[in-house]
């Protein structure tokens, strides 16, 4: 079993910057891939950004504003936003991808005011 804990949301204004943080804890399991989601009121969940391998992938909507990393010593991924606008807001949710199975964090808001 992983459990997850996320942290980092808050309150921003446009054109600020947070950095949110998931650290997976639990014996074992390894690691796939780690991911970032979001869901604004009222829309889907969306994927923002994810880290597969050494690769990462983006939302177009974010590229060049925000940045996905890993440290896989502590099993923890990171998502830096910056130049935040107020359409980034919303509930934003790490994804651990395991051999076995997906788990999913509990969620941190992100609110980006104008």
């Amino acid at each position: 079993q992983v459990q997850l804990q996320e942290s980092g949301g808050g309150l921003v204004q446009a054109g600020g910057s947070l950095r949110l943080s998931c650290a997976a804890s639990g014996s074992g399991f390894s690691i796939r891939a780690m991911a970032w989601y979001r869901q604004a009121p009222g829309k889907q969940r969306e994927l923002v950004a994810a880290s597969i391998g050494g690769g990462t992938n983006y939302a177009d909507s974010v590229k060049g504003r925000f940045t996905i990393s890993r440290d896989n010593a502590k099993n923890t991924v990171y998502l830096q936003m910056n130049s935040l606008k107020p359409e980034d807001t919303a509930v934003y949710y790490c994804k651990v991808v395991t051999f076995s199975r997906d788990y999913w964090g509990q969620g941190t808001q992100v609110t980006v005011s104008s």
